[in-house]
């Protein structure tokens, strides 16, 4: 791509919230219509000019971040004219700089990072930006707007508040209802967020009561020795939230060591086993809240419009928007059999 159509991509003005947004940045409106509401060029499924995609993560050790790679890599096959360059993941900062810094170097058209650690990547987000290279910001956000052209993630917040709402409607009519909730890692905003977005939706239920919290690190081994102890301390409750599916299996097997099955749970994230268990309906385990890792598919999508100067089919502006914040829909008995091909591994 030449340097000047580069240039021109970097910098826009639209931001939109959205839940199933991008399949593949494709739309149903007549082609007139689209053409009426603007002369720009939408992406679709067609062939277009060919585009390199830089793609950089971190390091693939949890279920969900070996989802994103997975939607990453079957994106980009989807097109004939997008080529992948894929660097190896890796939780060092250092060490994923020098892979951005690598594929920089190859001038790779668009770059989409997820960073072990947003902070960190945002010097080297901005050097991109610098040398006329779009970045297409993954979940982890930069300290700086100027460090990427578009940011796309999940909603933390909003999968607390879901979670919430949902325990909220099942016990809306139980008298003193108890809920304990097993959150992640307490020192990362992304727990914080889910945890006062789960709190704000319990204000709504004057009846429901937060009665106990503990805090894993997002592994099953921490999910079952945590559970273990919410349920030493509390002889009885009506509902759980667990904020990570991963560690939801090892909260699951505290659960059933101990023989308890006067509660319902609800799990977060999205794992297939989390999935089957709820479609197989012989746990206590009814719903999970997503945080879907179909993101990193979309950031392809998003890239690819970037690297052939379009926009998105069914909005009216020119230009891809600045943020994409991805609906964190409550998977129930009743719709997953909708969901269940997302489930990750």
């Amino acid at each position: 791509m030449p340097e000047t159509s580069r240039r021109g991509l970097l910098f826009g003005t639209a931001a939109v919230s959205a839940g199933a947004f991008l399949t593949a940045c494709t739309s149903n409106e007549p082609k007139e219509k689209a053409v009426a509401q603007s002369n720009q060029p939408a992406a679709d499924d067609k062939p277009g000019t060919p585009v390199t995609i830089g793609f950089a993560g971190p390091q693939a050790d949890h279920g969900w971040l070996n989802a994103i790679n997975v939607q990453a890599k079957s994106r980009a096959e989807k097109y004939s004219e997008v080529t992948l360059e894929i660097t190896e993941g890796s939780n060092d900062t250092a060490a994923q700089i020098g892979q951005v810094k690598t594929l920089i170097n190859k001038k790779v058209d668009v770059l989409v990072i997820l960073p072990a650690d947003g902070k960190a990547l945002t010097q080297v987000g901005l050097e991109a930006m610098k040398a006329g290279i779009p970045v297409v910001n993954l979940d982890r956000i930069f300290a700086s707007p100027q460090a990427y052209r578009c940011w796309v993630g999940g909603d933390n917040y909003g999968m607390g508040l879901n979670a919430g709402h949902y325990i909220g409607e099942q016990l809306k009519d139980k008298a003193n209802a108890k809920v304990v909730e097993l959150a992640g890692i307490d020192n990362l905003e992304l727990t914080k967020q889910r945890s006062q977005g789960f709190a704000d939706a319990l204000k709504n239920y004057s009846n429901i009561k937060l009665v106990a919290r503990q805090a894993a690190d997002f592994t099953v081994e921490s999910g079952q020795a945590k559970m273990a102890q919410l349920l030493q301390a509390q002889k009885q409750f009506d509902a759980l939230w667990n904020h990570d599916d991963d560690q939801g299996v090892g909260a699951l097997r505290a659960i059933q060591q101990a023989g308890r099955d006067e509660f319902i749970m609800v799990g977060g994230a999205g794992a297939k086993s989390a999935m089957d268990a709820i479609k197989a309906d012989d746990s206590v385990l009814k719903a999970t809240v997503l945080y879907p890792p179909t993101m990193a598919a979309s950031a392809i999508d998003l890239a690819r419009a970037l690297g052939q100067s379009k926009g998105i089919a069914g909005l009216s502006e020119m230009e891809i928007p600045t943020s994409l914040t991805l609906y964190s829909a409550v998977v129930t008995k009743e719709n997953i059999d909708q969901y269940l091909p997302t489930g990750f591994s």
